[in-house]
């Protein structure tokens, strides 16, 4: 902890700054907040302790009381806010985006220099690890930066030189009290997976794996920053208010080409880089090459990709009950989340799975949202049945009806509801079929 002091105190902090920690009362966040409480008595910080309760254990709210009491005996401040309710997005992600609003909220608040939080080396091992295996940007392969500047503050992770186990010593050592989040302990979460399974073999390699991680992501930003210089040269003579010159853009180098589209997204997803995937390149990259003059594709957080003759347009998606009507290709990417690809062959035979001949339908295929009226002819039933029928039944809530993907042919046939029922147009599995299309989700 030696070493992160006089980060702090030589490289970062100077007398009578304000500083806002982000503080869960965990090990790693109540070390930190110690160590800045220490800094205090020389340098005349000020300390701003923000916390926010995620409303989903039952001993959240005993842990919100536990810290500001803590911070009350310390002559700390403390902010605190309570998540009352979510959304339809992932849980994790949601919880994030309302965490780092509320911090940037109390940095505005108290005209604070920095933005503080507890992530350690480990931590920068899980997030390398699982970006590799999902898929990220050069960025997003880094992991996480030590310093990062912003607009109006600065935020700073200066414990990503130490181990969560190091940490845990601190306190032992220093009598630090701290809570323990029961969840961490849950395979149910990916980064939980990484960190009972993966970090304890990588060091049981290398006790020291950590500084390794360390360097790897330094390089890869180092790398990355020189070659967004040479990019942004590129980039401004094809790239301008979000539009693209896809002819322009069809003469840059692979590299650059990549590049750019990267770029763009992180633009776009900032905070949020971690949503971004190869995948959604590859899904930019087929849509600038494809022949058709007019087209879209929708990409997580609601942000919609146009194609219009050579220019290809960003823009964020505004309106909350989304009508979209997208003709299926090989694969395609759904506002709800959702992808519908057209597969070689599969095993399984749920409703995850549409199996079609081609004479039986009207092509093209699209993918759209409901509609008034809307009623299929179930596979094993007589007669239509109502789509709204078809929710209610399956208890699909009524704010996901309307984002939910309803496949048709150019006659408004529908002949799947992706992941709820297929229709009388499905072919056993045993069956000959030439089209078969698979809904992930």
């Amino acid at each position: 902890m030696d070493l992160v002091y006089d980060f702090l105190v030589k490289d970062i902090l100077k007398y009578g700054d304000t500083v806002v920690l982000g503080c869960s009362g965990g090990p790693d966040s109540m070390a930190l907040l110690h160590l800045l409480i220490k800094i205090r008595r020389e340098m005349d910080i000020t300390i701003i302790c923000a916390h926010v309760n995620h409303n989903v254990r039952r001993e959240s709210k005993d842990e919100y009381l536990f810290l500001e009491k803590y911070c009350h005996n310390h002559g700390v401040m403390f902010e605190g806010m309570e998540i009352k309710n979510y959304g339809d997005d992932n849980f994790e992600n949601e919880a994030r985006t309302i965490r780092y609003s509320f911090f940037s909220d109390i940095v505005k608040k108290y005209n604070a220099r920095y933005l503080m939080t507890a992530h350690h080396g480990d931590d920068l091992i899980e997030t390398i690890l699982m970006r590799i295996v999902r898929g990220s940007t050069l960025k997003g392969y880094s992991g996480f930066s030590k310093v990062v500047k912003m607009k109006h503050y600065t935020i700073v992770r200066p414990l990503i030189t130490m181990t969560k186990q190091e940490l845990e010593a601190y306190d032992k050592k220093e009598k630090v009290p701290y809570v323990v989040d029961s969840t961490n302990f849950k395979d149910v979460h990916t980064r939980n997976r990484y960190r009972k399974y993966v970090l304890p073999f990588l060091k049981n390699e290398n006790p020291l794996v950590h500084q390794k991680f360390l360097k790897y992501s330094n390089v890869l930003l180092q790398y990355n920053e020189y070659i967004e210089k040479e990019m942004k040269k590129i980039m401004n003579k094809v790239y301008n208010q979000n539009t693209l010159d896809i002819e322009g853009f069809l003469k840059l180098d692979k590299i650059f080409q990549d590049k750019i589209i990267y770029s763009i997204l992180e633009g776009v997803y900032q905070d949020d880089l971690f949503l971004v995937t190869d995948e959604h390149v590859n899904l930019i990259m087929r849509l600038i090459n494809s022949r058709k003059a007019n087209t879209y594709i929708y990409l997580p957080n609601n942000i919609k990709i146009i194609k219009s003759y050579n220019y290809l347009t960003v823009t964020k998606d505004t309106d909350e009950s989304i009508n979209y009507d997208i003709e299926i290709d090989k694969y395609i990417m759904l506002p709800n989340g959702g992808i519908i690809e057209e597969v070689e062959s599969s095993l399984t035979n749920d409703n995850f799975i549409c199996r079609l001949n081609s004479k039986d339908v009207s092509f093209p295929l699209h993918v759209r949202t409901r509609k008034n009226g809307d009623k299929m002819v179930v596979k094993g039933m007589l007669g239509h049945k109502k789509l709204n029928d078809i929710f209610i039944d399956s208890k699909i809530p009524v704010n996901k009806r309307d984002m939910w993907p309803v496949v048709v042919d150019s006659n408004e046939t529908i002949v799947w509801l992706p992941g709820l029922k297929k229709s009388k147009f499905d072919i056993a599995k045993n069956e000959k079929c030439d089209i078969i299309l698979k809904y992930h989700f």
